[in-house]
């Protein structure tokens, strides 16, 4: 068949393209060569570079943070002194060297319950991690049905993680950099049906799509607390571990062993992180306060 004896549904399929954000997949088309028993086109040579990590990266919005009124809430977006800032370069040291052993990137960060700090945690981890000279982190708020991460950092823009989620917009619509070297997966819309988001094939298909474009050395998720709700375990296959973020003065035994309960077999557990917990015999605080 030839092109000008084409039907009106092969031209609309050949108009419309794919999307760009889908992981291997590219809305241009390639040299090819008829296959005239069946009308198909195969293609004549192999697929190039789809994506430009460097360009991609270009490409995202940048956001401003009032850097010295973050420092005194306990948020570190640069170098500090302070010894909660110093323990969260101690806490990536040990990140970095556990995830090289492993071959893994992507990171949960989550809490037994609600107030224990872990999206000041999991924000704090991924500056630390940022400052690295040519490295790329991205920090996505996960925590669905409470995002708070952009208000954490006064980020203002009307973001929808979900729209990115669901293949709906690209990821330069709807993630943000911070400098040169912190990608934000940020969300200013609560998702109700969260979990349901976290399972569907489209979330697998848009996280994977990210770093391969990305291209990142590290990725963390702040995830909702694990003894509230099942979003970090409908998360669990597309995570390489978990982070588990403890309250000094509110996290119990009792439920750090159910966390470790529930992540065995399931989610290796990377370690565990005393946040507000004050050591006495230094005078200082081991890891942030919120």
């Amino acid at each position: 068949m030839t092109a000008d004896q084409n039907g009106p549904q092969d031209n609309q399929r050949k108009a419309a393209g794919v999307s760009l954000f889908r992981t291997g997949q590219s809305g241009s088309y390639h040299d090819v060569s008829p296959d005239l028993q069946t009308g198909r086109e195969i293609f004549s040579g192999t697929l190039p570079a789809l994506f430009n990590p460097a360009r991609v990266w270009e490409s995202l919005a940048q956001v401003q943070a009032d850097v010295k009124s973050k420092s005194g809430n306990g948020l570190f977006l640069e170098a500090s002194d302070h010894p909660a800032a110093v323990a969260f370069d101690i806490l990536r040291t040990r990140l970095l060297r556990g995830l090289a052993e492993k071959g893994w990137k992507r990171i949960a960060v989550t809490s037994p319950t609600h107030g224990c700090g872990k999206s000041f945690v999991a924000t704090n981890l991924a500056f630390s991690l940022a400052r690295r000279p040519a490295s790329r982190t991205v920090l996505m708020d996960f925590d669905l049905r409470h995002p708070e991460i952009a208000q954490i950092l006064g980020v203002k823009d009307d973001v929808d993680l979900a729209e990115f989620l669901a293949g709906h917009q690209p990821l330069e619509s709807e993630f943000r950099r911070f400098g040169r070297t912190l990608a934000l997966g940020l969300n200013t819309h609560p998702i109700e049906r969260a979990s349901e988001t976290l399972h569907d094939p489209d979330t697998v298909t848009a996280l994977a799509a990210m770093i391969e474009q990305l291209d990142p050395e590290v990725v963390i998720y702040d995830l909702p607390p694990a003894l509230v709700n099942d979003d970090l375990l409908a998360l669990g296959p597309n995570l390489d571990a978990v982070l588990l973020v403890t309250d000094g003065a509110q996290t119990s035994p009792d439920e750090i062993r159910a966390c470790e309960k529930m992540f065995e077999g399931r989610i290796p557990l990377l370690g565990v992180v005393l946040n507000r917990a004050q050591d006495f015999n230094a005078g200082r605080y081991r890891y942030a306060k919120k």
